[in-house]
């Protein structure tokens, strides 16, 4: 795990609380790079693996609930060490498993129900 230099956001997502939102994705293994305004933020920016998600609540663009069909991929060298680091600090939602196409994946789903997959090449 670590910042790649040149990572940038891959989405903004809408979160339901970003108090919550930081916690999961530290548990997850991410690192909160920044969040607005102090105290009380409605704005984080999370990342692992070269993965950047920003996070934004309260009076947003989007009128609806969070929601997002699909998943977001984090690329990381040793998936079963990714495991063993958040196996007891957030649910997984399945895995890790050998795919068919080679890869190996672990995933979870945040509260607000994204899906994030962490994937090891075959």
């Amino acid at each position: 795990m670590g910042a790649a230099v040149d990572a940038r956001p891959v989405a903004i997502l809408k979160a339901s609380d970003i108090r919550r939102t930081e916690d999961w994705y530290r548990k997850a293994g991410f690192v909160v790079r920044a969040h607005h305004p102090e105290g009380a933020p409605t704005w984080c920016e999370v990342e692992r693996d070269g993965t950047v998600l920003q996070f934004l609540s309260g009076e947003t663009p989007w009128i609806d609930a969070p929601s997002f069909t699909g998943c977001f991929y984090v690329h990381c060298p040793e998936i079963d060490a990714v495991y063993e680091q958040i196996r007891d600090l957030v649910e997984i939602e399945w895995g890790v498993e050998d795919r068919e196409w080679g890869a190996r994946e672990l995933v979870l789903r945040d509260p607000d129900g994204y899906f994030v997959t962490f994937t090891q090449p075959g």
